[in-house]
């Protein structure tokens, strides 16, 4: 940071300051003193809009732009227009006195809430000012009438006010002059503190204690006093606490501020902080204030000094430091003492009160940012709101702005088209630093993580330097080329890519540096000369240490080239384009050159010139030289990228330009410089862009030219094109070249021109020149001429005048303008249709790239861009115009497969395989229905195309299937592909498995039924295939395809419903018995007999036996325990338990039938059984009722369409379903 003063105002009659207080909301400074003076001023406050010098203009804002882009201001002296910036200087505005105050007045704050001002005199009497109407007015009065107000400070919302009285009294009021609490502590007063949270409260006692209690007056704690001596405490001079109304600089840090009478002060984190920074200040009478952020706090007092003779005198003296305690700058003010001290709002000027007068010093703050990539400004700041500080990446030429948020930030620099970013990592327990490259929207390009806390660096194309005060470290983040590396460049990569160093290791010109660990180099002892600053080029790394020793080393090897000793206390360092010559900014801001000695050792200047410097190699002096150059109060450096003897610095408020050492007159400005390249400098008004940081606006930037810029056009536009060419070979330049070229285009004096394209090497110019020698029309010449300078609209009026609208189509081709194309196409007389397509199809281009679809889509139809439309019409989900797109497309396009893989994408399988069809790619149109598991459409196509191969795929992915064990996914993979008989085939395995693990006999059921239909489906399609032949052909043809199977697959193809049958009737056994119906559970439960293939044997005959017993039909009993007598397997006990059962039942009961059993056969009328099927006289079959069980003797019965099963009228006219398949009836 730099600090200087600006401005001083004197108060009338001499009288004495003893307070002064800046309003951070408003800009009122209030200022009292003695005899009762009460002062309220008010400076204007500076615009950015404010006339600019001569040279000088707001990028994007007024003034004419040159042909570069380079804006141009209006004519005059240089140096003659007001500041720009939030920091440039200003007038008073208002001046006004309060009356009210006898006693001299020693207290003030502000309430910038509610916009008043509180004061406090030595009677004890405290006002309140409010502001009505521009004039301020008491609004509130109290003399507590038995001592003097100590401090008194507002909270952070200005809802309360603390006042603390010297005899102790304490009094905490309301904004509106009520009383909340009061107490007397009997202890004598000094100071008083809110803390930012407004929940307690810390008091300064005249002893030198430091006392918390919280807001209701309750005592909590005493904080420690570490800056305490032998002797006891040591009296309090002054406390400040920032309250984060603006946010802090990072997380956790110090914001209390205590400074004792002896010159020592603590800053602390909060009240609990027991590790505060402890700075002696060395000054008496002191005074402080933190600014408007936290990150600067002032220190004001007197120091005693000595003279050049050995006398001792009193000098007044601000002191700034960070709130980690390091100092920063000192500022010595004219006067005996300092009484009291303010910031401005914006933290960019502070106010002195100092005897009679009241100094204001301007800031010039050390923001984070940084300028790169031409146009990038890359700048960090803080919001209350958020804990993180938030980088934005703001492109001043299209005002797009990209914004993040990071931790810890610590530096930031820039080189070409990269940015470096220095973080602390974000875990607490790892002690290391982030360094990220960065483009130009923040996206980091590499990252790497460091052991040591850098302080400072540098960048270059492809490397990066950073330095502590004692370890420098140097990574390439950049290969060099593009080619693969080979196995040499990977083996070499670490040393070559990475390098640290410890400063007082390289101490021998010509010696390289070691390669040694960061983890090592923290071992070694601290070097007793600190680094201060580096900087670096593209061939020399240049490092300062605090004694003037300056380090000079050669790039990409890092070898010592030279050293030198210069007699200064070098703060900042900066070398220019072609490593000739180094800025040198002191502690004391006086700008210093040195010149640089050459790589051969034969020195620039003479080494006898006054304030040669530098080593030994091998006994031969290699000295650079101090220039007879200095300035004072610079605070900003820019050498020019195109000159090394063209640099602009920043002094104050004003900036200059140097050519060879020679000053162009000076121009008012408060930017900081970004860029110094073509005689162009840019500047951006960081102060003004801090105050909005969330909206920059172009107006915040400044471009300003050297005066050879504007004496080059003066002269062209006042004179000639003769003399402008012969003062540009005075003073050459390859920009002022360009400004000739200009003129003698706009001249059309091409042989001038030619001289200065020849100049500044510009050889594609120069073929422009030969096409225009060539163009035998003058207005064809003026047209041309127009469109290189980018005068579009004067170059096709030219040619529409010519009647040449086919030139002006041409013109409006060159430059891409489509639009324009087609509205000369339109109104007639140029153009084809062909240009027309081609027209529309860049405009269909022009939407396309922002992401406008649908607008796309049109344009693209107009112009045939199919391949372009589709795309469109799938980003806009628009499937029904893609579709369309098939017919509209020719077969064998290549737009149809491309088409075909969007439809497949979105699963719309259908359509993709017609185009891919139409694309005459069957086999592709095949595999993605076998992708969307469509297998019976595949299935389709591989028969409607014949082709082959689609059963082996098929088969092999049923075969993963069943290796993956997913046979439900295998069943269902044969269904859709129309192999009904091995669907039916896994189901009849599946069912027979549930069979064995004894599951739920209904899910074993619906198995069977799933595969008898699956055959049913499949006798369907056997016999449909051949549909077209004549009806006697195709049913021959069906059954000749059934009898080609297998005799295992026939037998299992005519027996589907066996399966489902048996455990129908064992469920409908079972449900008849629970229903009381025993006598039907008899009659169902005899026909499981016929299937013991299916049902465990011992199930049917036990189920047979319990129903018969209890339906009282003991012949049919009895041969059920005959059967399970003789069931194989069947234990001994198992056995004699069945014998046992029998005799006990057969014992009392006989084991044969009632004669009411019997029932006459509906077809030869002798007698059967009511459970028989077959009629053993007449020899006839009678089916089963699949409802009840029942044989159906009636010819007159129900059969189901689907399964063709029976069942008795009566039985199945009370169902909706058929009881065996489940069809709907």
């Amino acid at each position: 940071m730099f600090i200087y003063l600006s401005k001083k105002i004197a108060i009338p009659n001499g009288i004495k300051l003893r307070t002064v207080a800046w309003n951070n909301d408003q800009g009122w400074i209030a200022c009292g003193g003695e005899e009762g003076l009460l002062k309220v001023l008010k400076l204007e406050t500076p615009t950015t809009g404010s006339s600019g010098p001569a040279g000088a203009t707001a990028a994007g804002g007024g003034g004419v732009a040159d042909r570069n882009g380079a804006g141009t201001g209006g004519s005059g002296a240089a140096g003659t227009g007001g500041g720009k910036g939030a920091a440039a200087p200003s007038n008073l505005s208002m001046n006004q006195t309060l009356e009210g105050h006898n006693g001299a007045v020693a207290v003030s704050t502000w309430n910038p809430q509610h916009h008043k001002l509180t004061t406090s005199d030595d009677n004890g009497l405290i006002i309140v000012w409010i502001l009505y109407k521009g004039i301020w007015y008491e609004e509130m009065i109290n003399n507590r009438n038995k001592s003097i107000v100590a401090d008194m400070q507002w909270n952070k919302d200005g809802s309360k006010i603390c006042i603390v009285y010297q005899d102790g009294a304490v009094i905490v009021g309301s904004v509106d002059g009520n009383r909340l609490w009061g107490k007397e502590l009997k202890i004598n007063m000094a100071h008083v503190q809110w803390t930012p949270d407004g929940q307690r409260i810390l008091f300064g006692t005249a002893a030198g204690e430091l006392q918390l209690y919280d807001s209701t007056g309750a005592f909590m704690s005493k904080i420690p006093n570490f800056c305490s001596d032998e002797a006891g405490l040591i009296k309090i001079a002054s406390m400040d606490w920032y309250n984060g109304s603006n946010g802090y600089v990072e997380p956790r840090i110090a914001c209390l501020a205590i400074c004792f009478e002896n010159g020592k002060m603590q800053i602390m984190r909060d009240e609990r902080d027991r590790s505060p920074f402890l700075i002696d200040t060395n000054m008496r009478h002191v005074n402080m204030k933190w600014n408007n952020n936290g990150s600067i706090l002032a220190v004001s007092g007197v120091q005693f000094i000595k003279s050049s003779q050995g006398e001792e005198k009193e000098i007044s003296v601000v002191q700034f430091f960070s709130p980690h305690g390091h100092f920063l700058r000192s500022l010595k003010v004219p006067g005996k003492r300092i009484t009291s001290l303010s910031w401005e709002y914006s933290g960019l000027r502070i106010a002195l009160a100092v005897d009679s007068f009241i100094y204001f010093a301007n800031i010039r703050p050390d923001y984070r940012w940084t300028f790169f990539a031409n146009d990038v400004l890359a700048y960090a700041y803080n919001r209350a709101d958020r804990a993180e500080t938030i980088l934005t990446y703001w492109n001043t030429k299209t005002n797009e702005r990209y914004t993040k948020p990071v931790s810890k930030l610590l530096l930031m620099t820039s080189y070409a088209e990269n940015s470096l970013l220095i973080t602390n990592s974000e875990d607490e327990e790892t002690d290391q630093w982030i360094l990220t490259v960065a483009n130009a929207i923040g996206t980091a390009q590499e990252t790497k993580f460091i052991d040591f806390e850098p302080t400072f660096a540098a960048m270059t194309k492809t490397h990066v330097f950073v330095a502590s005060t004692d370890i420098v470290l140097h990574w390439q983040f950049k290969l060099v080329g593009t080619g693969k590396p080979t196995a040499v460049d990977v083996l070499r990569r670490v040393d070559a890519r990475e390098r640290a160093f410890h400063i007082d290791d390289v101490n021998i010109i010509g010696a390289g540096s070691s390669a040694a660990s960061v983890t090592d180099l923290r071992k070694h002892s601290a070097t007793a000369d600190p680094i201060v600053s580096i900087t670096a080029s593209e061939t020399t790394l240049l490092v300062a240490r605090q004694s003037g020793a300056l380090h000079q080393f050669a790039l990409p090897s890092i070898t010592l080239d030279n050293k030198y000793t210069l007699p200064l206390r070098m703060q900042s360092i900066v070398v220019n384009c072609n490593a000739t010559r180094l800025a040198i900014l002191d502690v004391a801001g006086v700008l210093k050159l040195f010149e640089l000695s050459k790589e051969d050792g034969v020195a620039l200047h003479a080494a006898a010139a006054p304030g040669a410097v530098g080593g030994m190699v091998g006994g031969k002096s290699e000295g650079g030289s101090l220039l007879n150059f200095e300035r004072k109060d610079v605070w900003d450096f820019k050498w020019a990228d195109d000159n090394p003897e063209l640099f602009a610095i920043m002094e104050k408020t004003r900036m200059y330009v140097f050519r060879n050492l020679d000053p162009e007159e000076p121009i008012t400005c408060n930017g900081y410089i970004c860029s110094f390249d073509s005689l162009l400098i840019k500047a951006v008004l960081l102060d003004d862009i801090m105050l909005s940081p969330d909206k920059p606006g172009r107006e915040l930037t400044v471009n300003i030219e050297t005066k050879a810029l504007r004496d080059t056009r003066n002269i062209l536009s006042q004179v000639g094109l003769a003399d402008g060419f012969q003062f540009v070979e005075e003073h050459p330049h390859p920009r002022l070249w360009k400004l000739i070229v200009d003129a003698a285009f706009e001249q059309l004096d091409f042989n001038v021109a030619k001289k200065a394209l020849v100049k500044c090497g510009d050889y594609p110019g120069l073929q422009f020149v030969k096409t225009m020698q060539k163009l035998d029309d003058e207005n064809k010449q003026r047209a041309e001429v127009a469109a290189y300078f980018g005068q579009y609209e004067t170059a096709e009026r030219i040619y529409l005048d010519m009647d040449r609208k086919d030139l002006a189509i041409e013109l409006r081709e060159r430059i891409g303008d489509w639009f324009r194309v087609v509205q000369l196409i339109k109104s007639g007389g140029g153009g084809d249709d062909i240009v027309l397509e081609k027209a529309w199809g860049h405009i269909g281009n022009y939407y396309y790239d922002r992401q406008k679809w649908a607008q796309a889509a049109t344009y693209y139809a107009q112009g045939r861009n199919f391949e372009r439309l589709a795309e469109c019409y799938y980003l806009t989900e628009e499937y029904d115009g893609l579709e369309k797109l098939i017919n509209t497309l020719p077969e064998a396009s290549e737009i149809l497969r491309d088409i075909a893989d969007k439809f497949v994408s979105v699963g719309m399988v259908e359509q993709a395989a017609r185009a891919f069809v139409k694309a005459g790619d069957v086999k592709s149109a095949v595999d993605a229905c076998m992708q969307m598991n469509q297998w019976n459409m595949a299935i389709d196509l591989a028969n409607q195309h014949s082709f082959s191969g689609i059963e082996a795929l098929l088969n092999q992915y049923a075969a993963h299937l069943l290796a993956s064990g997913k046979k439900l996914d295998m069943i269902e993979l044969y269904r859709q592909a129309n192999y009904c008989q091995n669907s039916a085939k896994l189901l009849y395995e599946l069912a027979r498995e549930a069979a064995k693990a004894n599951k739920n006999p209904l899910t074993i059921k619906k198995m069977y039924v799933l595969a008898a239909l699956e055959v049913e489906r499949y006798h369907t399609l056997t016999r449909g295939q051949t549909a077209t032949k004549e009806q006697t052909t195709a049913a021959l043809d069906g059954l000749l395809v059934e009898d080609s199977k297998t005799a295992t697959e026939s037998r299992f193809l005519d027996e589907a419903w066996r399966g489902a049958e048996a455990y129908h009737f064992y469920i409908l056994a079972q449900r008849q018995f629970y229903a009381g119906n025993v006598d039907g559970a008899v009659k169902t439960a005899l026909h499981l007999r016929e299937y013991e293939d299916l049902i465990d044997a011992r199930v049917i005959f036990t189920l047979l036996a319990l129903v018969s017993f209890y339906a009282k039909r003991f012949e049919a009993c009895s041969k059920a325990f005959v059967k399970l007598e003789s069931l194989p397997g069947a234990s001994e006990a198992e056995l004699e338990k069945f014998e046992k059962l029998a005799m006990n039942i057969f014992m009392k009961f006989p084991p044969q039938d009632h004669k009411s059993h019997l029932v006459p056969c509906t077809n030869c009328a002798d007698f059967i059984r009511d459970t028989d099927t077959y009629c053993t006289h007449c020899h006839i079959t009678f089916p089963t009722c699949i409802a009840s069980g029942r044989p159906i003797l009636d010819s007159l019965h129900f059969m189901c369409h689907v399964c063709k099963h029976r069942a008795i009228e009566a039985e199945i006219s009370t169902l909706a379903c058929c009881p065996l398949c489940h069809t709907t009836l």
